[in-house]
């Protein structure tokens, strides 16, 4: 029975951080529910009985759960800015993430002397990069939530309290923050660059979502395509898309290499990968599902591959627990893995009259079954169901893997000179020229998605 307890534990650490996350609990209540889990545990060693024993783990698991939480809630805005709500302030400090580039507008995250975090909401230009030093006036205000959408907590999962609209905003200087972040997002927006040298718009845009999932210049109407027909995962950062550059690295050392050796490139491919997008939280969480999606196929072993994925979202909620309700990405993957490890028997039967040609019986089945398990997600996010998401899912997969090639050799080879480039993004343009006319066309078919 010990193999059970690792699901317990894991099931009721999330299930306390679950409840937290929509109820103010308080200290007390986790401790409360502590002792009384650690009471029934030493009443359980004294009359034993495995389910007893399971109850006891459970209900002390989640006052941990309900603790962990309510520990991450301690962060709050400083004393020294707190007064300053409202009021016009002038303050000093470095850009501390990545620019979230939108159509209309940037958002900056903004780490000020006193420590805080302060989300800025500014004009795409001038343009400013991570670790700009620089000096902001504006007004101090903490962020509204809207109709449905906790926004205030959406960001304090990242412990950004305030916010400024619009501030002046002067730089000062450059090279703040940590210098190996400087470096990874320099390789970056290089790749990125060179893809724009050598493709069009929006081609070049959509390889940059495909390789490494940057998205900030594609435009908005084919976003909304790609959302409206199911496929919106393949240009944001996911399992699969690395779990490509796995397979690719593993298939082309293991025709000469050994299959452990192969494996352990297969590894190494999801590492660099990592370090080219940035290796940002966003990335991080999406290497680590891509390495257990990796690992199960590569291994056979269902049963590991489980236990991998519940110990890594384990982790990753204990690092911040706020994800689990406020982290779309995050959700997406988990229940994504899932849906691929655990509903994958149950809708063989339903995809028996693909063929496995090209792989479309595999990719129907890995559409089916993921489908199914972020769709109330979905739903309570976007409230409107794809209605072609299927063979949306079937025409575009069975060339991505092609177009992620063609394309990362074409942004990879620029660098060397365009000319190098150039037959590869020829190959890419075409290749992504169909699947952007895939999503169009059935994005604009009548009916192609259900308002709900």
């Amino acid at each position: 029975m010990r193999h059970v307890f690792p699901p317990v534990i894991i099931s009721g650490f999330a299930v306390g951080i679950f409840f937290r996350s929509f109820f103010e609990l308080g200290w007390s209540f986790a401790m409360l529910i502590l002792a009384v889990g650690i009471f029934l545990f030493l009443f359980s060693r004294l009359k034993p009985g495995d389910t007893q024993v399971f109850i006891s783990i459970f209900i002390l698991t989640f006052g941990l759960g309900v603790l962990r939480y309510e520990i991450k809630d301690t962060s709050a805005i400083s004393a020294e800015l707190k007064p300053k709500i409202g009021h016009e302030v002038l303050l000093k400090g470095f850009i501390a993430e990545e620019p979230d580039e939108r159509e209309n507008s940037t958002r900056l995250i903004f780490k000020s002397e006193t420590g805080d975090k302060i989300l800025l909401v500014t004009n795409r230009y001038p343009e400013f990069s991570y670790g700009d030093m620089a000096e902001v006036g504006g007004t101090l205000e903490e962020p509204d939530n809207f109709a449905d959408f906790d926004y205030k907590a959406y960001l304090a999962k990242d412990d950004v309290f305030i916010e400024m609209v619009f501030p002046e905003i002067k730089k000062i200087g450059s090279g703040a923050g940590w210098k190996g972040k400087h470096v990874l997002l320099g390789l970056k927006n290089k790749y990125l660059e060179n893809l724009s040298e050598v493709l069009p718009e929006p081609q070049a845009s959509f390889i940059g979502g495909l390789t490494i999932g940057a998205r900030k210049s594609m435009r908005a109407e084919i976003l909304e395509q790609f959302r409206k027909v199911g496929v919106i995962h393949i240009v944001v950062l996911s399992g699969y898309n690395i779990t490509i550059v796995a397979k690719a690295f593993a298939g082309v050392l293991g025709s000469f290499l050994p299959r452990v050796f192969a494996a352990g490139f297969g590894m190494l491919g999801i590492f660099l990968f990592a370090i080219l997008a940035g290796a940002s939280a966003t990335v991080v969480r999406a290497s680590i599902m891509a390495s257990i999606l990796y690992f199960a196929g590569l291994s056979g072993k269902v049963y590991q591959a489980k236990v991998a994925l519940f110990a890594a979202g384990f982790l990753m909620l204990l690092y911040n627990p706020k994800i689990l309700r406020f982290d779309l990405g995050f959700q997406l993957s988990f229940l994504a893995s899932i849906g691929l490890l655990y509903f994958s028997p149950y809708f063989e039967k339903f995809v028996q009259w693909l063929p496995k040609k090209f792989n479309l019986r595999e990719y129907g089945l890995a559409t089916l079954s993921a489908q199914v398990a972020v769709l109330p997600v979905l739903l309570q996010n976007s409230d409107s169901l794809s209605l072609f998401s299927l063979p949306a899912n079937l025409l575009i997969l069975i060339f991505v893997p092609a177009t992620m090639f063609f394309g990362f050799l074409s942004g990879v080879l620029a660098w060397i000179h365009l000319w190098v480039a150039y037959p590869f993004s020829w190959v890419t343009y075409f290749l992504s020229s169909y699947e952007l006319w895939i999503a169009s066309f059935f994005a604009n078919l009548p009916f192609s998605s259900l308002n709900l």
